[in-house]
């Protein structure tokens, strides 16, 4: 039976928190549930060059460092039908998509193009587990996020109210949408 621990990491004058939770400890998951969740990092230290609004104001559209920039990309694989599908937001606004080897371009709107940057400054987003899978249902989506120097991978089975709204306002942008 192991305890719970918790570690605290002091970088660039961020503190960030990193646990973990085994059998018995006061946050460990039931092993019943069928979902798995697991963090690298609960709460990762944003860069200098990328400051973060406090929960008070409320989130602030991320910054743009270039045209080339990739704000974020999504992966969404799985299900009956074998999807395998992308989206990749950039810097000028670009959306590159592709399905299935289907590739296509085309450029976000400037509410959609501001609208993203700010799910993606949202920092509830910092609270959101590295990985989340429930490992008893079969044919569910997995997606794959890489944002702000992480992946993020779940099959939305654990609800995360600042993820859902990035992976909602993203799937809009996917082909057939």
């Amino acid at each position: 039976m192991f305890g719970r621990c918790v570690a605290v990491v002091l970088v660039a004058g961020t503190l960030g928190l990193i646990g973990c939770g085994f059998e018995g400890g006061a946050g460990s998951a039931d092993p019943t549930d069928g979902a798995v969740s697991a963090s690298t990092a609960v709460s990762p230290s944003a860069s200098p060059s990328t400051p973060r609004s406090s929960a008070s104001t409320g989130p602030s559209p991320v910054p743009v460092t270039g045209a080339d920039q990739v704000l974020v990309t999504m992966e969404v694989t799985g299900g009956f039908a074998d999807v395998r599908q992308e989206v990749t937001l950039r810097g000028d606004g670009t959306v590159h998509t592709d399905d299935k080897g289907e590739r296509a371009v085309r450029r976000a709107s400037a509410a959609q193009f501001t609208g993203l940057r700010t799910l993606l400054g949202d920092p509830a987003l910092d609270d959101v587990s590295d990985f989340t899978r429930n490992m008893e249902a079969a044919d569910l989506f997995q997606y794959t996020l890489r944002f702000d120097g992480r992946t993020v991978m779940t099959d939305r089975s654990v609800e995360e109210p600042a993820l859902d709204r990035l992976l909602d306002a993203l799937s809009e942008l996917l082909p057939g949408r």
